[in-house]
């Protein structure tokens, strides 16, 4: 008897160091994001010490600083934000689905989709470039849907479904390489939407944005069981009464009009998903009611962050972030590839 009381009270004591660790990582977290917005607005060709840019978002004013904040960097901080968040709940998710951390909307076809869309609207279609955002998420969800369908098989496992996404992102790489040869001369108003960039984003792109974020964030507080059931694997996940088949569609569907709506705004930015989610599961584990929001705050942190430092480190250039950030993720990515190998 004493000995299972002593095990309960261990059990209990282990519970509250846990919920005390993710409550700690969830205002870092927050603490992180703030920050990393506050230096985004400050930061630029022309500096602005944090007391002005505080008076600047409080009070109205003809100042150049008011102008410069207001106009300029907070929308494009906020535009990073939701996009950032978009694409962190998306990977976050799709990790959980496939039970793969390499898994995110860049590997799986979903954002060559909507790229390839979106080129094409651009390229063959410039008059029609208001329909961008919706034909992006039309994209990303039509190369879904392919993907599921390839790897259906008395229903879709997630190796299934990994594999065809690989083959369905190559396959859609190439297409948006050989619509841009052959429209060489209309590649110059592609390339920065391909590389993946924040550069000029302002009040309307965050309007656009907005309602899509928030659609797709009241959309995942209703799948969080779901994505937790199947983290178990389908067999336990039917054991405890879960639609294994339905709810991976329904989450593959919701992570594709995430992603598809970010790309429509800020391009191809790519490995948020992958990494964001990643290293907040080692820091908070596998329940989806605190791994998804922290993965969320964690994704609009690192966007904005990047987005900071792409266009101050290289002024006067406006260096992509999406550069920027492959340039970070493909390492990480590489060492989640050696680390899986070796186990």
């Amino acid at each position: 008897m004493a000995t299972l009381v002593t095990g309960k009270g261990r059990a209990q004591q282990a519970a509250l160091s846990r919920h005390a660790r993710r409550v700690a990582v969830l205002i870092g977290m927050v603490a992180l994001l703030l920050a990393a917005m506050l230096v985004g607005l400050m930061s630029g060709a022309i500096s602005i010490p944090a007391r002005e840019v505080w008076t600047s978002l409080l009070h109205a004013s003809d100042s150049e600083a008011r102008q410069i904040v207001w106009n300029l960097r907070l929308p494009r901080v906020l535009t990073g934000l939701l996009a950032g968040i978009c694409l962190a709940v998306a990977g976050a998710f799709l990790q959980g689905v496939f039970r793969n951390p390499l898994a995110d909307p860049g590997i799986i076809g979903v954002s060559s989709g909507g790229g390839l869309a979106a080129v094409v609207i651009m390229i063959l279609f410039p008059e029609h470039i208001a329909y961008l955002p919706i034909s992006a998420f039309l994209g990303a969800l039509a190369a879904a849907a392919v993907v599921y369908a390839l790897a259906w098989k008395d229903g879709a496992s997630p190796l299934r479904l990994i594999l065809a996404g690989v083959a369905v992102n190559s396959l859609l790489g190439a297409g948006m390489t050989a619509l841009m040869i052959l429209n060489s001369e209309k590649v110059q108003s592609v390339l920065p939407w391909m590389s993946g960039s924040l550069n000029g984003r302002s009040w309307p792109h965050f309007d656009t944005l907005l309602p899509y974020t928030v659609v797709g964030l009241l959309a995942s507080a209703f799948l969080i069981k779901t994505a937790n059931l199947l983290v178990l694997g389908d067999d336990a996940a039917k054991l405890l009464g879960g639609r294994v088949e339905a709810g991976r569609l329904l989450i593959i569907l919701l992570s594709t009009f995430l992603a598809g709506a970010a790309i429509s705004i800020v391009g191809m930015v790519g490995f948020v998903g992958l990494v964001v989610p990643h290293i907040v599961r080692l820091l908070v584990g596998n329940d989806y009611r605190i791994f998804l929001p922290v993965s969320a705050i964690g994704g609009g942190a690192l966007v904005i962050a990047a987005d900071t430092a792409a266009r101050s480190w290289f002024d006067p250039i406006e260096f992509p972030v999406g550069i920027l950030l492959a340039l970070l993720g493909a390492p990480f990515f590489l060492y989640l590839l050696r680390r899986g190998i070796k186990r």
